[in-house]
């Protein structure tokens, strides 16, 4: 058997016993210590990765294996899921890059592999690791965007909340920053759960808002057009001067809305 075809089978065959002490180096490099769960899970991940390696060497091709990096992805998936941070798993590449040049000097010289030999395995590490990282960030980014996709969504759900106050009497508060996307959301969630209720006023309150796009407010007054088609009076409360004078610029005409200063004030008027 050629000295490299030696050691492909000796990196499959003691992955596991390679990988725990190669976290064990990798970890003494850090200069702290880690749990124990991480450092077990550190060394299911890096068997995986030496048996990959193992199997690349034994072949001439650079293509890197599939499950290598459907293994980094999830990888990055797994550390987005947790909550954890991408910086946690990019900083440990350096240190394990050394590491496993170090060790893979040592087994090519036990096992009789030239420099040029052990240098072509040495960049095929190299060029996994990178593949690895790449695909590890990719796939992170990528399910922290999905769960912040996930979490506005729920927001916007939440801001199209109507709040039954009297009989017949509604508000629908507006909370924090409007975006297109929640106006969206309260056009279309808030506007049929006023008439399914029987809804014959509703007040939209404005003090809650922290920064309204005047373009976005305008599909806020909006809803009182899309209402008074179906019987529906709409009252404004909480509208800062400047989003009025800006919504008067727009040729948004607020002198047929009623608009008052509190939500108070608004349900007083009504009696």
């Amino acid at each position: 058997m050629e000295p490299i075809q030696k050691v492909s089978a000796y990196l499959t065959q003691n992955a596991e016993g390679l990988s725990e002490e190669i976290v064990a180096e990798i970890v003494n490099r850090f200069g702290f210590e880690i749990p124990k769960q991480e450092f077990d899970a550190a060394v299911s991940m890096y068997i995986e990765f030496i048996k990959f390696l193992g199997g690349m060497i034994a072949s001439n091709s650079d293509q890197v294996p599939d499950e290598l990096v459907e293994w980094s992805k999830g990888n990055g998936e797994k550390a987005a899921s947790m909550g954890g941070k991408i910086s946690d798993i990019v900083t440990r590449y350096p240190d394990t890059r050394i590491v496993f040049t170090d060790r893979l000097k040592t087994i090519g010289k036990d096992h009789g592999l030239t420099a040029d030999e052990t240098i072509t395995i040495v960049k095929k590490v190299n060029h996994m690791l990178d593949i690895s990282i790449n695909e590890t960030v990719f796939a992170f980014e990528r399910q922290t965007q999905k769960r912040l996709r996930e979490t506005q969504l729920q927001v916007n759900e939440l801001s199209a909340t109507i709040v039954p106050i009297q009989d017949k009497i509604a508000i629908l508060p507006l909370i924090g920053n409007i975006d297109y996307d929640r106006a969206q959301i309260i056009i279309e969630k808030a506007v049929p759960k006023v008439n399914q209720w029987g809804i014959e006023t509703l007040i939209i309150d404005f003090s809650g808002t922290v920064n309204i796009d005047i373009q976005i407010a305008k599909h806020i007054f909006d809803i009182r057009n899309i209402l008074l088609l179906t019987g529906v009076n709409t009252i404004a409360t909480g509208v800062r001067p400047d989003l009025a004078k800006s919504a008067v610029n727009l040729g948004i005409d607020l002198s047929s809305l009623e608009v008052y200063s509190t939500v108070q004030q608004a349900i007083t008027s009504i009696k």
